[in-house]
């Protein structure tokens, strides 16, 4: 197979490197896709065929330079190719996330103003058609899967195929223009807007032109020795950063093959067939991961049981030091070696990792517990730092030098500094050139000079030059005493017991910690089921006493892991309470991108806040949630307070 040059070599745009990719790898796969059980396929050179048809049909449908082209669907080859047709016709391709609600779908195609959306299937044209009164510059939608369809009035809708088909038909008469509009892409041409995922207010429009992605995908493939036989599994969302520099920014710059899943319920099963040597996963998906896996443990047999948790023992004490090269002694190696072959490697199959050469995780921390065990596997999971804003990479973990509590060392080209008030500040090549129609946001996150501030709070490790994140910056703050508030350091502790799926430390300007706790109901639900406690809701399940018991277990464990840290052992958790409704984005909680909304959390909840602090041991609450056909309405319930137990720490101790 013939590799992509090195180099820039003058290929200024994505669409420049589709049509290299198809010339020097015509015949290897671009893209597959899993429809109808059956995995397809598509070369390079098909891939240029469809995507050029779909500009040429782009073209005809009087698509013009610096229009915005909204993509809305799952991951899938034709939406990926085309984002590329888009910005080939000179347009601005802008990916939504397929799970939003039409207003929230709404809010963003109106701010960027689209004329064009491309859909995948008749659940997103709904979506937009429910808005399209509050969308003025919105003319015509073009949806990829025709089942449905056939009804709806057709003056404004069109189908992918007949576009596509309408290019090829028109191509001797449009081809010329295309090619114009082609040549006319150069580095600082836009080449993506993705919107941020809206933390603390509307979300913004991230602008990244062509030389954000490709120096961006060049300098990080390099990184890692990255290949064109290198197969990747696209299944995060379309909209977010990540998925747009691995799926078309690297999977472009290396030639390597991306491979879309049937379906979010078949995810486990592709991702087995497929086995990806290069993978990625914000830490939600791990410790989802990680949580099956001991739910299965605890269903296994008492011999299963007993070998799992005698190898994974010794797993955690030798893994990380096998995978890095270290020296580890023979019989260390003999009995890892033996766990391979009856524990770690079947399990690695069973969750699609058996071939994977570079694993990262990225978007907020990842608990050292869960990471630990990942890399305990054989697993080569690293950590990087980044944001929209830098087209992903702030920070990576080279080979050799990974650990759970930093994120690496500046990525290739990038700058990094510590501003006086703990902040991270960046400048890259692939540092964003503004926020949408937002000159001021602009202004206040890069400065003339090119560095941005992440709003993250860091510093460099003495001797390693390693990146340590606090946390947000914004949500770091002083207990009344001055000691250190830094909450998602607690929440990724707790996060590691399957039992919890989320929680939420609140604390800053206080005397001490409080904590709010969703349950996993997979995990929580499959304990009752094994302990015939019956249960008929999330709500009764979460406030059954034996559940609070095992939670109040957990958070006294995390007390104890935290009162080690000198720098932050005033965080541990005084009193908790287990929320009767799972933190949900359509009620505002969680962004898509399922990052906690702490302040918004904090004022819908400020009654259970108070009587966390007043010392109630039970507080009635009524919350307004949305339910999945859209509908509001309310839930009703007395919550239980729970004190948990507080240790001394260990400076503390040595003091006295």
């Amino acid at each position: 197979m013939t590799q992509p040059s090195s180099g820039a070599d003058g290929l200024q745009s994505v669409p420049a490197l589709l049509r290299r990719n198809a010339r020097v790898m015509s015949n290897s796969a671009a893209y597959r896709e899993k429809e109808f059980g059956i995995w397809q396929s598509w070369t390079w050179a098909e891939a240029l065929d469809e995507t050029q048809s779909l500009a040429l049909g782009l073209l005809d449908l009087g698509v013009n330079r610096g229009d915005f082209v909204a993509i809305i669907g799952r991951n899938r080859p034709n939406l990926y190719m085309s984002m590329v047709a888009a910005e080939m016709v000179g347009a601005i391709p802008v990916p939504l996330y397929q799970d939003a609600g039409a207003e929230e779908m709404a809010y963003v195609l109106a701010h960027c103003g689209a004329r064009f959306v491309i859909v995948g299937d008749q659940e997103q044209v709904d979506k937009v058609l429910e808005v399209q009164n509050d969308l003025p510059e919105f003319e015509h939608m073009i949806y990829l899967d025709p089942r449905g369809m056939r009804k709806y009035d057709h003056t404004r809708l069109h189908a992918f195929e007949a576009v596509m088909e309408n290019g090829r038909a028109k191509q001797s008469s449009l081809m010329g223009e295309l090619q114009k509009r082609e040549a006319e892409l150069t580095w600082d041409s836009t080449c993506v807007m993705l919107y941020t995922s809206g933390t603390t207010g509307k979300p913004k429009g991230v602008v990244l032109s062509n030389r954000n992605i490709i120096q961006t995908a060049q300098a990080s493939s390099e990184f890692d020795g990255l290949k064109a036989t290198d197969e990747v599994l696209a299944y995060l969302p379309m909209a977010w950063v990540g998925d747009f520099i691995f799926s078309i920014g690297q999977a472009y710059w290396t030639g390597f093959c991306v491979n879309c899943p049937e379906s979010q319920d078949t995810m486990a099963l592709d991702l087995r067939e497929i086995g990806p040597t290069y993978y990625f996963a914000p830490p939600r998906v791990f410790e989802t991961q990680l949580t099956n896996v001991m739910i299965r443990m605890e269903d296994a047999s008492k011999v299963k049981k007993w070998l799992f948790d005698t190898f994974m023992a010794h797993a955690r004490k030798v893994g990380p030091a096998i995978l890095d090269g270290e020296t580890v002694g023979l019989w260390d190696r003999v009995k890892y070696t033996l766990g391979e072959f009856l524990v770690f490697g079947p399990l690695k199959n069973t969750l699609g990792f058996s071939n994977i050469r570079v694993g990262y995780t990225a978007g907020e921390a990842i608990g050292p517990e869960i990471f630990d065990f990942y890399r305990s596997l054989g697993i080569n999971l690293k950590q990087l730092y980044g944001q929209t804003e830098a087209s992903v990479f702030i920070t990576q973990q080279p080979d050799g030098q990974v650990r759970s509590d930093t994120v690496g060392v500046p990525s290739p080209g990038v700058e990094v500094r510590i501003g006086d008030n703990g902040e991270v500040y960046y400048r890259s090549p692939g540092t964003f050139v503004e926020y949408y129609k937002n000159p001021e946001s602009t202004a206040d996150t890069k400065d003339p000079e090119g560095w941005v501030a992440t709003g993250d709070a860091g510093f460099f490790e003495e001797g390693t030059g390693h990146l340590r994140i606090i946390d947000r910056a914004k949500d770091v703050g002083k207990m009344s005493d001055g000691g250190m508030f830094a909450p998602k350091f607690v929440e990724n502790k707790l996060k590691f017991y399957p039992n919890i799926l989320e929680a939420v430390v609140f604390g800053a300007g206080r005397d001490k910690c409080v904590a709010f706790i969703n349950i996993d109901l997979s995990a929580v639900g499959n304990w009752a089921e094994r302990n015939n406690i019956a249960y008929s809701s999330y709500q009764e399940l979460a406030g059954h006493p034996k559940v609070l018991d095992a939670i109040q277990a957990h958070v006294n464990e995390v007390n104890q892991s935290v009162a080690q840290d000198p720098m932050l052992s005033g965080c541990q958790i005084h009193r908790f309470l287990v929320l009767h409704k799972e933190l949900d984005a359509d009620d505002g909680e969680l962004t898509r991108t399922r990052k906690v909304r702490r302040k918004i959390i904090g004022e819908k909840f400020d009654d259970l806040v108070t009587a966390l602090y007043d010392g109630s041991s039970s507080v009635y609450t009524e919350t307004e949630v949305t339910y999945e056909d859209g509908r509001k309405g309310k839930i009703k319930a007395t919550l239980e307070l729970r004190d948990a137990t507080v240790v001394p720490s260990a400076q503390k101790i040595a003091a006295e």
